[in-house]
C-alpha cells in the first residue's frame, strides 16, 4: 500500500485532504506519463506467493506472528489471518528463462519456510483454499494484531454498516454472515506482477482481460470452502464477498471494489487510475510526508504516496499498479490465480497468461468489437465456477460474433499464440517449451489441482470416511504429492 497504517480513527479533514491529494496526484501522473521516455524499459515480472501454515494434524497453525519475530527473510511478511504469509519474489527480466527462476525462488523459499515453520510445529501449504478450514477459523481473533489490518476491517465495516454476508452456490451451497474480514484471510494466490511500458499498455491489459478467463480455468485450486463443494475456483466468490461494502438495499448498486472491469481499456493506463479515484471514496486516508508536485517540478519522481494507498484499498481482478522505483514505471498485477499446487504449476500459469497477453494484444483490433466486455466478465466468472468443464464466449474466425466454445478448445487453439508472445519478449526457446509442455500436459490430463482434490475427496469418502475426515485426507495427500515435486497432472489419484 505505500504508506504505513498506523491506526483506523480518521476525521473529516482527513478524509478531505486526502481526496484532494489524490486528484492532485491524478494531474501528476498524467504528465509524468504524457513524457516522452517515462517508464519505458525492458519488460520484467514480479510475483506474490500466499501460503498457509498447518500443524500437523492439517488445521491452521496460527503461529505467523511468531514465525517472523525470528525471520531475517525481509520478502516474507504478514498476512490477513494470522495462518497466512506472503512472500515477494525478486523481479526477474523477461528475457531468458524467468518462470523458471520465480519457480526456483519459490522452491527454495518454501524450503526455507518449512525449516522456519518446524520450529513452530508447522508446515506451509500453497492451496487456494485450505479444506480443513472451520468456521472457529474465520473469526476476528483470526486477524493478524496490526494496524492496516485492523483499519481496513474497520474502514469497510463503516462503509457497509453491517455484517458481510456470503452466499456461494455450487453443488452444495454455502451461506453465512461474518462481522469482520477475516473471510478474506481464507484465499491465499499467486500474484503476477508484470511491467509494461506506457506506451502499450492499453493493448497490454485489454489482453490480459481477455484471456484471464482460459487461464483461470486451467489453474482451479480451491473446490471447497467450510467443508462444502463449491466452484473450482472459490476464492473469486469468497473475495468479492468477503469484502463487500456496498449495502444490501442500496436502490443503485455502487461499483464493487473487487471488479473485473468497466469495460475495454481506449487509450491509456490513465482511465484505471482515473475510475479508481471517480468512483471509490477513500477507505483509508493516511497523508504522507511528500510534496509529490514539489518533487515532479524539481525534476524527481513522486512516490505519489496517497494514490498508491488508495489503489491499494481497491481490488480489481487485473489491477494499474504505478511504483515510483527505477525512474518510475507501470505494473499490470494479475490477482486471480490461486496459490499452489507446485511451484511447476505456478510458474508455468504465468507464462501461459503472459505468452497470451501478449501474443494476442496485435489481434485485439478484431477480437474485442466481436466480445461486449461484459461477455469478458462473465467467461471469467464461468471459469472460476467450472475450470475446465467451462464453455466461454469467444470470437468466431472472420470478424464473427461470438460463439460458445469450449475453454480447453479455445486455449488449445490460442497455445501457438503464447509461444509467438513469449518469444517476442525474449523468453528462450527452451524455456517456453518447459513452460507450455507443462500446460499441455495438464490439459490433456484433463487434471487440474481442482479436480485433484474434488476426485480425492470422493474416493475418501467412498472409502466411508466423514466428510471432516475425508477433507484432512485430502489435504494429507496433497502435501504428499506436493513434496513428489511434479506437476499436477501427474499426480496420483490413489489414496
Amino acid at each position: 500500500m505505500g504508506l504505513a497504517i498506523d491506526r483506523h480513527k480518521f476525521s473529516a479533514e482527513e478524509y478531505q485532504e486526502f481526496s484532494s491529494r489524490i486528484r492532485l496526484s491524478l494531474g501528476i501522473l498524467d504528465e509524468m506519463l504524457s513524457s516522452p521516455g517515462f517508464g519505458r524499459g525492458e519488460s520484467s515480472f514480479g510475483a506474490e506467493l500466499e501460503v498457509y501454515l498447518v500443524d500437523e494434524q492439517g488445521r491452521p497453525a496460527w503461529v505467523t506472528e511468531q514465525l517472523l519475530a525470528t525471520n531475517n527473510d525481509g520478502r516474507l511478511t504478514h498476512e490477513l489471518n494470522q495462518y497466512n504469509l506472503e512472500y515477494n519474489l525478486s523481479p526477474v527480466m523477461a528475457r531468458g528463462a524467468p518462470f523458471t527462476a520465480i519457480g526456483e525462488e519459490m522452491s527454495a523459499a518454501l524450503s526455507e519456510l518449512s525449516t522456519k515453520a518446524a520450529q513452530h510445529n508447522a508446515h506451509p501449504v500453497a492451496i487456494g483454499i485450505l479444506p480443513t478450514l472451520q468456521q472457529t477459523d474465520l473469526t476476528a481473533a483470526a486477524i493478524t494484531d496490526r494496524p492496516r489490518y485492523h483499519a481496513l476491517s474497520k474502514g469497510l465495516l463503516r462503509l457497509r454498516g453491517g455484517a458481510f454476508n456470503i452466499h456461494i452456490d455450487g453443488p452444495e451451497p454455502l451461506a453465512f454472515s461474518c462481522n469482520d474480514v477475516s473471510v478474506e484471510g481464507a484465499n491465499t494466490s499467486f500474484q503476477i506482477h508484470w511491467r509494461v511500458n506506457p506506451g502499450e499498455f492499453a493493448s497490454v491489459f485489454n489482453a490480459v482481460q481477455l484471456v484471464t478467463p482460459l487461464v483461470l480455468s486451467l489453474a482451479g485450486n480451491s473446490p471447497t470452502l467450510l467443508g462444502h463443494r463449491l466452484w473450482d475456483e472459490t476464492r473469486i466468490a469468497v473475495f468479492k464477498q468477503s469484502i463487500d461494502h456496498r449495502h444490501d438495499d442500496e436502490k443503485w448498486r455502487v461499483p464493487t471494489r473487487i471488479p473485473f472491469g468497466f469495460g475495454w481499456l481506449r487509450k491509456s493506463a490513465m482511465e484505471l487510475f482515473s475510475q479508481s479515484v471517480a468512483l471509490y471514496p477513500p477507505l483509508l486516508p493516511v497523508l504522507g510526508q511528500e510534496d509529490s508536485e514539489a518533487v515532479w517540478r524539481s525534476g524527481g519522481v513522486p512516490r505519489l504516496d496517497e494514490l498508491r494507498l488508495h489503489q491499494g484499498t481497491i481490488w480489481p481482478w487485473n489491477r494499474a499498479i504505478y511504483d515510483s522505483a527505477d525512474g518510475g514505471h507501470l505494473r499490470i498485477e494479475m490477482r486471480s490465480l490461486p496459490a499452489g499446487p507446485t511451484t511447476q504449476d505456478m510458474a508455468a500459469n504465468a507464462a501461459l497468461a503472459i505468452g497470451l497477453a501478449y501474443g494476442l494484444r496485435g489481434s485485439l483490433e478484431e477480437l474485442l468489437p466481436a466480445l461486449p466486455f461484459q461477455y469478458a466478465e462473465q467467461n471469467f466468472y464461468r471459469a472460476a465456477r467450472h475450470g475446465m468443464d467451462a464453455t466461454i464466449l469467444w470470437p468466431q474466425q472472420n470478424y464473427g460474433g461470438p460463439e460458445e466454445r469450449s475453454v480447453l478448445e479455445v486455449t488449445q487453439q490460442l497455445l501457438p499464440f503464447a509461444e509467438a508472445g513469449l518469444h517476442e519478449l525474449g523468453v528462450a526457446d527452451s524455456e517456453i517449451s518447459r513452460q507450455m509442455s507443462v500446460i499441455k500436459e495438464r490439459m490433456r490430463a484433463r487434471q487440474s489441482g481442482a479436480r485433484w482434490q474434488r476426485s480425492m475427496l470422493e474416493n475418501f469418502e467412498q472409502q466411508g470416511l466423514s466428510r471432516p475426515e475425508a477433507l484432512s485426507a485430502v489435504l494429507s495427500a496433497y502435501q504428499r504429492e506436493c513434496r513428489r515435486g511434479v506437476p499436477v497432472s501427474e499426480w496420483s489419484e490413489l489414496s
